[in-house]
This record gives C-alpha cells, sequence and structure tokens, in this order.
C-alpha cells in the first residue's frame, strides 16, 4: 500500500537565505491577505466567487503590476500555493468544517510551500536542500528519509527554520494475527478467568 510520511529538519541558512525566505514568507501572507479581501468584496457587492484559476491569472498581474512588482522576486509556485490554500480554507467552511477563512497576521504564519518535486532537490549524503530563489542551504541530517521526496514546506520557529518532506512510498500491508483471548468473566457467585482450553474458578468472597 502507499504510504505518506513527513520528515522534519532544521536548516542552517545564511543571513541572505533568511532575509530572503522571510521576504517570500510575507509576500504568501499578502497574496493570501489580498485574494480573501478581493473575495470578499465581490460577495458585498453580489457578485461570484472567483476561482483558483481566476485568482491566478490575477497574481500573474500583480507580479508584472507596477503597485506590487516586489512580488516577482518570490517564487511563483509558493504563491498559487497560497491561494490554493485559500480556495481550501473556503471549501472547509461551505463543509461546515472549519471557520470562515481570516486574515493572516504579520509573524503569525512564516511559512511557505514548494508543492512541485520539480522545484527543489535533496542531497542526503551532503546535507543540501535546493530551493529556487534561495539556492543550496545545509540542514541537519538527523535522520535517514525514505521514499520519494513529494513536496517541502519550509517555516520558521523560535528564531530557527525548518524544512519538512513529505514523501511517498510503497510498504507491505500489515497482516492482522489472532492471538490468544483471555477475559474475566465476572458472575453472581464467582469469577472464572479463562486462556484458551484453561480455566480458573474461584469462589464467591464477601464484600466483591
Amino acid at each position: 500500500m502507499q504510504r505518506l510520511q513527513a520528515y522534519k529538519y532544521q536548516i542552517l541558512p545564511n543571513g541572505e537565505q533568511q532575509r530572503c525566505m522571510r521576504r517570500c514568507a510575507g509576500a504568501c501572507r499578502f497574496v493570501f491577505n489580498k485574494a480573501l479581501a478581493l473575495q470578499k468584496e465581490r460577495y458585498e457587492r453580489g457578485e461570484t466567487k472567483l476561482s483558483y484559476a481566476g485568482l491566478c491569472k490575477l497574481l500573474t498581474q500583480w507580479r508584472n503590476g507596477t503597485e506590487t512588482p516586489w512580488l516577482a522576486d518570490a517564487p511563483t509556485h509558493p504563491l498559487q500555493q497560497a491561494l490554493k490554500d485559500l480556495e481550501r480554507a473556503y471549501q472547509n467552511f461551505f463543509a461546515r468544517r472549519a471557520h470562515f477563512p481570516r486574515f493572516k497576521r504579520n509573524g503569525q504564519c512564516e511559512r511557505f510551500r514548494y508543492p512541485d518535486a520539480q522545484q527543489f532537490k535533496v542531497d542526503q549524503g551532503n546535507n543540501w536542500l535546493f530551493l529556487p530563489k534561495l539556492g543550496w542551504l545545509r540542514y541537519r541530517n538527523s535522520r535517514a528519509m525514505q521514499g520519494v521526496a513529494k513536496n517541502i514546506t519550509l517555516s520558521h520557529s523560535c528564531g530557527r527554520w525548518y524544512a519538512s518532506i513529505q514523501t511517498e512510498r510503497m510498504v507491505e500491508r500489515p497482516i492482522c494475527r489472532a492471538t490468544r483471548d483471555v477475559g474475566i468473566d465476572l458472575g453472581i457467585a464467582r469469577w472464572t478467568i479463562s486462556g484458551g482450553s484453561t480455566a480458573l474458578h474461584q469462589p464467591h468472597v464477601s464484600g466483591l
């Protein structure tokens, strides 16, 4: 059967890479909030909600426009992933699984994701990660990673940056084997312990 598993490692970026990651996380937060504000405005005007494809077209305009040209410095895939996160938040809301999507505050969600495995590389032998706009980053290889890497999420917590890599691999389905049943039968006059073909009987004791 197919098994998905996540591996989390601490990464060791240099000063420039840290600044770039903070800008990327800020850009993803900005895109999420801007798209959410747009959807709320359309709802108040009685217009239909834009689809993910429609928001991606607007994202291209935002990256190439004069008001937010700094969005072009961030990698495209994490920005698109922010729009997917918003779309999923709306789906969870309509399915009554979560509250209405909320705006993200500065410092609250310092994270971004590369959803495409072709956008990054993992060199386990030398403890390096390669990411667009960031280059090669060293990481603490605290455990061996099994399977094929599918996506990677960078997050900031307590002054440190971490990389969570989700992998996919095939494993054998576990076989459930029956074991000998052991139970206690509490009757009115006595209790019985049975295990397989043996049984012990205890006379009734006053006060039990």
